[in-house]
């Protein structure tokens, strides 16, 4: 586990040039399944679309995103990251934040230009196949080569976010692992972004995130701005159990 706030990340005893070459393979579209699996289906009012009160308008749902998914989400989450694809092959997205008021999910913040992976979206994420994984996963865990900017996550900052190279565009990498959220698909919540356990196996993939945008298509990962990168950071609340719910347009709305 590790300790809250600015901690130095020991990069798991891997050598620099190692940890880099594991944070690009692991920066790939993740496996299986939409959800979360340990934790219940909420039953709530404001998401199954029925009146908050008998009487009056329906409360406001999640824009795009159907009866199937909105039912992953688990009880008592009342903060959503929205990141919808433009199909199930394309590598561009929206992300937007929601909270759960007494209308309904109200926007919080966005919506912001990101990137997903290079060849779209999947249901079945394997490790290589350059999807991102459709489903509902936690955000629990931050960290970053840059220090805290002033998260309520758990926030690892040291020099094994540091990343070279170049993108499926020939774009540079430097800097995508400036400010980076965990996604909890295939990992363990409540450690750091850089610890590699993979409770699903190896080939289900694992260290998707959301990072730092590097201007192409990512190996897996949900990309937006380093500006929007400090928002989301500083607007995840733990007390509202976020998480994060993508997919393509299709996916989400089933």
């Amino acid at each position: 586990m590790f300790l809250p706030r600015s901690r130095t990340s020991l990069a798991l005893g891997l050598p620099m040039l190692t940890l880099t070459a594991v944070l690009l393979a692991a920066c790939a579209p993740p496996a299986g399944g939409a959800g979360v699996p340990d934790r219940p289906a909420r039953a709530a009012a404001a998401v199954t679309g029925e009146p908050a009160v008998p009487g009056t308008s329906a409360p406001r749902p999640l824009p795009g995103v159907g009866p199937r998914m909105l039912a992953e989400i688990p009880e008592g989450t009342r903060q959503v990251l929205l990141a919808s694809g433009e199909d199930r092959d394309g590598n561009r997205a929206t992300v937007s934040m929601y909270e759960l008021t007494d209308g309904g999910w109200e926007r919080t913040a966005g919506p912001w230009d990101a990137h997903n992976a290079l060849r779209g979206w999947t249901f079945d994420h394997r490790q290589g196949d350059l999807r991102s994984p459709i489903g509902v996963y936690g955000l629990n865990d931050a960290g970053g080569l840059l220090p805290d900017p002033g998260t309520r996550l758990p926030y690892d900052h040291g020099p094994g976010f540091s990343i070279s190279g170049t993108g499926s565009r020939g774009e540079p990498l430097e800097g995508s692992f400036d400010y980076v959220v965990a996604i909890d698909y295939n990992r363990r919540p409540g450690t750091t972004p850089l610890d590699w356990t993979r409770p699903l196996g190896v080939g289900k993939g694992g260290g998707i995130w959301v990072h730092v945008d590097h201007g192409g298509p990512t190996q897996g990962c949900v990309s937006i701005s380093q500006r929007h990168m400090r928002d989301l950071l500083r607007a995840l609340d733990p007390e509202l159990d976020p998480v994060i719910v993508m997919g393509d347009a299709q996916a989400l709305a089933a």
